[in-house]
């Protein structure tokens, strides 16, 4: 059974409601980056952090998975597909995938802020002031910031050099490290791109270019994917 790899962003669970945090103006949700997604802002003003990511939480509560979501993972009926996301909601898992990573964290889980391998799950929309970790600390929210390691990073390298297709999906691919997934990619592997500004972005030339928002470009693929 042929492997194929799906890397997605934001842009597949915008059409889900769920709104790429950074905005033109470069504010998320009209804070700055570096006072709600870093170690820093954490330290500094935890309690707008954690309202920041609790709204996050409830917003990623309240959307559904879209037909790009359902269609990924329809296909396991006839592929091997694993998805790497950056994204943090669990629209995938709801739709149906069975094998995803997330590079970013997930926002319906919390972590210890004195022990990043010390995770859990969420019951609800918020993390409160006094929910603790089993070592007497704060949880803070199971996100990656900027500034911070992403531990996954490894093993989604080492699932894209598994790839016969890989494809992204509404990722402007310029987060790094997640970026380089393609160019980890097997010489003899299948690259697709489907984004609504793909013909903008500096990929490699063997990249099928399909400009189309996600729940359109992944119709596409029927065509596109070894029989």
């Amino acid at each position: 059974m042929k492997k194929i790899v799906v890397f997605t962003g934001a842009g597949i669970s915008v059409e889900s409601g769920l709104p790429t945090f950074r905005g033109s103006d470069g504010l998320w949700e009209g804070h700055r980056v570096e006072d709600v997604a870093t170690p820093e802002a954490w330290e500094k003003d935890p309690e707008l952090v954690q309202n920041f990511y609790n709204k996050r939480r409830s917003d990623c509560l309240a959307a559904e998975p879209n037909h790009a979501h359902r269609k990924l993972a329809e296909l396991e009926k006839d592929y091997d597909i694993t998805i790497i996301t950056q994204n943090i909601d669990d629209l995938h898992e709801r739709a149906g995938s069975s094998k995803v990573l997330h590079l970013h964290g997930q926002i319906r889980k919390g972590q210890s802020s004195i022990n990043p391998n010390l995770i859990y799950d969420i019951d609800g929309t918020d993390i409160k002031d006094g929910d603790l970790c089993e070592l007497g600390s704060q949880l803070r929210p199971h996100v990656v910031w900027f500034g911070e390691a992403v531990p996954n990073m490894n093993e989604a390298y080492k699932i894209a050099r598994q790839a016969d297709v890989f494809i992204t999906i509404g990722t402007s691919l310029q987060v790094y490290p997640a970026a380089n997934l393609i160019y980890e990619t097997k010489p003899d592997c299948k690259l697709i791109l489907i984004d609504p500004n793909a013909e903008q972005y500096r990929v490699p030339p063997v990249v099928l270019k399909i400009a189309e928002k996600a729940s359109v470009g992944v119709d596409y693929l029927a065509k596109y994917l070894p029989k």
